[in-house]
């Protein structure tokens, strides 16, 4: 299968307003993970494209970019989000053929992709500086203004929504951006980046890198020309990422994983967080960030929540992602590898319930079954590290207190849960949960563009999404008049 988005050569950059081949000439095979076969090749951008791609958007910055205002990007992010609408369907099986998410799930990202652009491009000329009092003769104010040009080094999990969170806040705040896609799921962000150039967005403002981590990606991190880096992706990483940045002194944004918990207690509507107990953990294939991972069950009602999930994962299907089961494939073999890694530690811990593969899925396919465990210790490593895949792990707990220390027990703190009719203890646990974001009788809130995400620990620093993005991605300016 030879896959091009909207018409486009993959194995091309974008650089400067145009399309045209890497340096090197070199290609990376992108591969389907529903079935193990070659999607495409796609270009094997390295540090020359990266120079390329900075150097244009300099200029970009130098020309009618930078002298643009609110109003004029907003109306460019407007007809972006317009187009990515009409394109719905294609870039829904592009994002499903190269991540391996059902096709549902793909199209929900559609839809949240345009939704960042509609809501960036109503945002854009409301970002306000302030009058601050000061001593007779003075008159003080406040400005926001661009970084300059800022680094995108989006993941494969979920590459449109990362896409539209943090390249379109950049855009709005009047940056010019260089982006360095995933090399295991890159499609999308090529055909977004086509649409932005239709959409009227100048030459060198959005600059499309595709290539090796190491090579495009560590280039980019590192580059001395490069006002703001935004990443998010592994632990791993993130830490080399920040260190070269910190070399250039330049501020860092930072999504970096969870272990998020969910936690019932005995008053909680257990009908109603059955859904989102199991959905939160197995959406993508578990492949999520914010994947909820930790059920913590208070005791009273311990035995009738692991029945329900058991229920719900019993009847959970895994196959090809444009079959749109329940569950697709992990995005790689070496994701599987590591999956199946993890299951072979919880060997010892009881298996609540499995959902199953498709007895027809591909053997090429990237499957794993979704996997439930019941009454684990929260020491365990199934319930301290992240997985990134569709595994859960249930853990008792006594009371309000253990329920705290248990959900604050990793060195993450991205996502949180309570499901209580308390609320006094929801005001409570809400303050004291290490998480950059606490959902009361739910979990993700729709995905939300407009709430702040982030988190604390090893789960990262900067927040996306929000007018908060659009402050991470500008400076603040203080400006002093005398004047007698």
């Amino acid at each position: 299968m030879s896959v091009k988005p909207l018409g486009l050569d993959p194995a091309q950059c974008f650089i400067g307003g145009d399309w045209c081949d890497p340096v090197s000439g070199g290609t990376l095979t992108l591969i389907n993970p529903s079935d193990g076969s070659p999607l495409c090749e796609i270009a094997k951008g390295n540090a020359q494209d990266i120079d390329r791609a900075v150097a244009a958007a300099h200029d970009a910055l130098a020309g009618p970019w930078g002298r643009s205002t609110a109003v004029e990007r907003a109306r460019i992010l407007s007809r972006l989000g317009q187009l990515v609408l009409e394109h719905a369907d294609e870039l829904a099986r592009l994002e499903a053929l190269d991540v391996g998410k059902p096709l549902k799930q793909a199209h929900a990202d559609v839809v949240a992709l345009a939704r960042y652009m509609e809501f960036y491009a109503g945002a854009a000329d409301k970002i306000h500086g302030s009058t601050i009092p000061y001593m007779n003769g003075y008159t003080v104010y406040t400005l926001r203004q661009p970084h300059g040009v800022t680094g995108h080094i989006v993941p494969w999990n979920y590459p449109m929504q990362i896409i539209g969170r943090s390249v379109g806040a950049a855009l709005t705040m009047g940056n010019a951006c260089v982006l360095k896609p995933a090399e295991e799921a890159c499609l999308t962000a090529l055909a977004f980046t086509e649409l932005a150039r239709q959409a009227g967005l100048p030459a060198g403002v959005l600059n499309t890198v595709p290539g090796l981590g190491a090579e495009a990606g560590a280039a980019l991190s590192e580059h001395a020309d490069v006002q703001h880096i935004s990443f998010t992706g592994s632990v791993g990483v993130g830490k080399l990422i920040q260190k070269s940045a910190g070399e250039n002194v330049v501020p860092v944004t930072l999504e970096l994983g969870g272990k998020s918990p969910q936690l019932v207690f005995d008053d909680a509507d257990i009908e109603a967080a059955l859904p989102f107990l199991v959905n939160a953990g197995i959406q993508n294939a578990g492949q999520t960030c914010s994947a909820s991972s930790r059920i913590l069950v208070q005791r009273g009602v311990y035995d009738r929540v692991v029945e329900g999930m058991a229920a719900r994962y019993a009847k959970l299907v895994a196959g090809p992602a444009l079959d749109d089961f329940d569950v697709g494939p992990l995005v790689s073999a070496r994701q599987k590898s590591i999956v199946e890694g993890f299951l072979t530690q919880g060997a010892d811990l009881k298996v609540a319930a499995q959902g199953r593969i498709v007895d027809d899925a591909p053997d090429g396919g990237a499957y794993v079954a979704p996997t439930l465990f019941e009454n684990v210790s929260h020491d365990h490593a199934l319930a301290q590290d992240e997985i990134f895949g569709p595994v859960q792990t249930i853990i008792p707990f006594d009371d309000e207190a253990d329920a705290l220390a248990i959900a604050n027990g990793t060195k993450y703190g991205l996502v949180a849960s309570v499901w209580s009719d308390s609320g006094a203890r929801q005001m409570r646990l809400a303050k004291a949960l290490r998480a950059g974001q606490v959902f009361i009788n739910n979990y993700g809130a729709g995905g939300g563009v407009e709430l702040p995400f982030g988190g604390t620990g090893l789960s990262g620093h900067g927040r996306e999404k929000g007018f908060e993005a659009l402050y991470g991605f500008s400076t603040l300016k203080t400006v002093a008049a005398l004047h007698g």
